[in-house]
């Protein structure tokens, strides 16, 4: 009776994590498209560097949480990891609240391998950020449920496509910071 509750449980968690890996990306796209600014005040243009110090934060607990479980300490690894889920909630909230008050803002650097790489950069986030959802989701689910041999499973893709994102974010962040407004 309670593996089939068991099994009853984590096909509705791995049905809401699949929404929510469509949902997420179709919702900010969703937003980023409206035209129409809502204002929100001056301080969301400090939002970009709140962003990179966001990815920056996320980069190092990644780093700390692969360290710690390579050192067998789960505690700090579980803790490292959840700090970076939790600083991806927050990116994500400053994201929207800075994208639907403020214009986009253009790349302004010359030279076309300085384009070419801001713009692979830039592509390959945005893309790896919309895959990256379903990964973490489930790793984090499977940690939380302690299903150990299918976090490592879901943990060896999200991880360095997670890395990616976030180091690729702060350079992202870095290129175009002198640029804004």
């Amino acid at each position: 009776m309670s593996t089939l509750l068991l099994d009853k449980n984590q096909k509705k968690y791995e049905r809401i994590i699949n929404i929510l890996a469509v949902v997420i990306p179709i919702a900010v796209a969703a937003i980023l498209g409206i035209r129409q600014k809502v204002e929100l005040g001056a301080w969301t243009k400090v939002l970009p560097h709140v962003i990179g110090v966001i990815n920056t934060l996320t980069s190092i607990f990644l780093l700390l949480g692969y360290y710690f479980i390579k050192k067998n300490n789960r505690t700090a690894h579980r803790q490292m990891m959840m700090s970076a889920f939790a600083l991806g909630a927050v990116f994500l909230v400053c994201y929207i609240l800075y994208h639907i008050s403020n214009e986009s803002t253009a790349f302004g650097g010359t030279g076309a391998v300085l384009r070419f790489t801001y713009y692979f950069l830039l592509i390959s986030h945005i893309v790896l950020s919309i895959v990256v959802v379903w990964f973490v989701l489930r790793a984090v689910y499977f940690a939380m449920t302690n299903q150990l041999p299918q976090h490592r499973k879901a943990a060896k893709f999200a991880f360095p496509i997670w890395l990616y994102v976030s180091v690729s974010g702060v350079i992202v962040y870095l290129m175009i910071s002198p640029y804004y407004v």
